[in-house]
């Protein structure tokens, strides 16, 4: 079985790269008939905050985004000691003693060489002496996984085809912190495995990470999953954008965004595919594909949102939507409504031009008597728009602009707006004649 993961850290809400990878990772695994899993990575304790772990499930609930279950890393803390410990008695782990300066001291050095900024290993170099000397001091080690220079690193990644590194030229990672807490490395690919986790979709500033984590998984006998990393998600700009890591579905919401346009667009964004206002998942999961992907930054319009969403609402059925409209709103209403409006949020001030009351221009002396003349030519039959521009056509030669525009400004007190044959028996017979009679005073 095909079963993904989202793995989010709880110290701040989800933004919208955030949700671009949760998407691509739920249709993976649903076009699959697989599951989608939920991972929350809260071992860090002093950052790791309950309310983000209450915000990431209601946007994902709200996406229509769900998981086939959910995992919590601050409860599997065991696992991954025992994990370590297994490892660390493998000759894989190691203590290392050096301080956040001594290490960037190192790093410059290198770099001032034109070394790449790769960790020396001088804690290998330690005898059993010299480490009871540090913590003698004080000095508590952080831990490092040890790298098999000798294991080659290479993989078919989904989006980047075949992925080569060099052991040589990476770093022992730090797994573990001076005070006992985790790193992401080691608990992940733990979980991965006891999880069954069988792809893993992200993004590509992960790509060295995977690199390390593929020894994990050989250190500890374990198959690796599929690994698929696409392109980050920049602004229309090209380039990487403060903006973006704070837009979230809070935003989306507060903006009246429906969420099927939130999905449709992040559906497609870094493939070959066109976006376009879908609202049928069903379309949506038939034609994901990461052979789609591109290697080129996907780059997040707000522009197209925008496009797509006034898109769908403008096809969204009386049905989906009837819960969310303004009192006595009914499907006549709606549809009346619907084609002038790019969020759902915007038919309370058309439905205004219904309920009233509407603030009428004034009118020259000349259209007064033509709104005048039209209060006594208004009559109620099946299409009482037609008939009234009609008759007002004939009885005084108006046509055009001339002839509709100040009948609409006394009926809606604006310019435009909804088709005035939808919006006139939504009016009524007495409020209408009422409107033409004060624009005629």
């Amino acid at each position: 079985m095909t079963i993904t993961r989202f793995a989010p850290s709880p110290t701040g809400r989800l933004h919208v790269g955030n949700i671009r990878t949760a998407l691509h990772n739920w249709l993976l695994a649903e076009k699959a008939g697989g599951q989608f899993l939920l991972r929350i990575d809260d071992t860090d304790a002093a950052r790791s905050k309950e309310e983000y772990i209450e915000a990431i499930d209601a946007d994902l609930a709200w996406l229509g985004i769900e998981p086939a279950r959910v995992e919590r890393q601050s409860r599997r803390l065991d696992k991954y000691e025992t994990a370590f410990e297994t490892l660390r008695a493998a000759g894989r782990i190691y203590p290392a003693y050096e301080t956040q300066q001594e290490l960037e001291l190192k790093r410059k050095v290198l770099l001032g060489r034109g070394l790449p900024p790769i960790y020396d290993r001088g804690a290998l170099d330690l005898t059993d002496a010299d480490r009871a000397a540090k913590e003698a001091e004080g000095i508590a080690p952080h831990w490092r996984f040890k790298l098999d220079h000798e294991e080659p690193l290479i993989w078919e990644d989904g989006v980047r085809g075949t992925v080569k590194f060099d052991p040589k030229l990476l770093s022992d990672p730090v797994i573990r912190r001076a005070d006992g807490s985790w790193l992401y490395m080691l608990p992940s690919t733990v979980d991965d495995v006891d999880m069954g986790v069988t792809q893993v979709l992200r993004g590509e500033d992960h790509v060295s990470n995977t690199a390390v984590q593929i020894q994990m998984f050989t250190a500890m006998g374990a198959a690796p999953p599929a690994f698929a990393h696409e392109a980050l998600l920049v602004g229309k700009e090209g380039k990487l954008s403060k903006r973006l890591g704070s837009l979230g579905c809070d935003t989306f919401r507060e903006r009246a965004i429906e969420p099927e346009a939130i999905i449709a667009l992040l559906a497609r964004l870094g493939t070959s595919l066109p976006v376009e206002p879908i609202a049928d998942r069903t379309i949506l999961l038939e034609t994901f594909d990461l052979s789609t992907f591109g290697r080129a930054p996907a780059k997040f319009d707000d522009a197209d949102l925008k496009r797509i969403n006034t898109a769908i609402v403008h096809a969204m059925p009386y049905e989906a939507v009837k819960g969310r409209l303004p009192a006595g709103m009914d499907e006549a209403g709606w549809h009346a409504v619907q084609p002038n409006i790019a969020t759902i949020a915007e038919t309370a001030e058309w439905w205004r031009l219904v309920t009233g009351p509407v603030d009428q221009p004034e009118f020259t002396s000349e259209d007064k008597a033509y709104l005048g003349e039209a209060a006594q030519t208004l009559s109620w039959s099946d299409d009482p728009w037609g008939a009234l521009t009609s008759a007002l056509k004939e009885s005084t030669g108006r046509k055009g602009k001339a002839l509709f525009l100040p009948l609409r400004q006394a009926l809606t007190g604006m310019n435009h707006g909804p088709d005035m044959g939808e919006l006139l028996p939504l009016i009524g017979e007495s409020e209408a004649r009422a409107r033409l009679e004060r624009a005629a005073a």
